[in-house]
């Protein structure tokens, strides 16, 4: 537990599910966390789980499907070089018309024995999934499960966090 932080809840599972809307376009999903910033609640993130759904085989193209989890609003599917995006999900089928290989790349791949508690704090009331297809035949989607516990901050942590967190987008 982060130090200035106090445990109110238990460890608890959030899932949510976004679906292109149509092959190929960026699509955003908001998930509300439901937090209370009268009383300074965050939520603490020890894990993410992002299934993107699998790209299609496609004739003589390369097709992916990218994912991502973050802290703040995105234009774009987001990697673990931007400081608001707590996880990722990839996958893709390289094809150069002969042959196809797939591959899949999973973040974050929380490295054992670091002394890592946690691996996000979320002082806003919302998180959102972002999700992209290329070269697909058909809209893909996403589903990702969060685990984490609700906390509360003191006010001056508090604020640090959320201007943080706001200054990340």
């Amino acid at each position: 537990m982060p130090k200035g932080l106090k445990e109110t809840s238990s460890l608890i599972q959030i899932s949510s599910l976004v679906v292109e809307g149509a092959a190929n376009t960026f699509t955003q999903a908001e998930v509300d966390l439901q937090l209370n910033p009268l009383d300074n609640e965050v939520f603490i993130c020890y894990a993410i789980d992002v299934n993107a759904g699998a790209p299609d085989l496609n004739a003589n193209l390369s097709s992916a499907t990218f994912a991502s989890v973050s802290t703040t609003s995105r234009t774009t599917v987001g990697s673990i070089a931007n400081s608001n995006v707590l996880g990722i999900g990839q996958h893709s089928i390289k094809n150069d018309g002969v042959s196809a290989v797939a591959f899949s790349e999973f973040a974050p791949e929380t490295p054992t024995g670091m002394g890592l508690d946690y691996i996000g704090i979320i002082a806003t009331n919302n998180f959102f999934i972002q999700l992209l297809g290329v070269n697909n035949l058909v809209a893909k989607d996403c589903e990702v499960r969060m685990y984490g516990v609700r906390a509360r901050a003191d006010a001056s942590i508090y604020a640090a966090l959320v201007q943080s967190e706001v200054l990340s987008s």
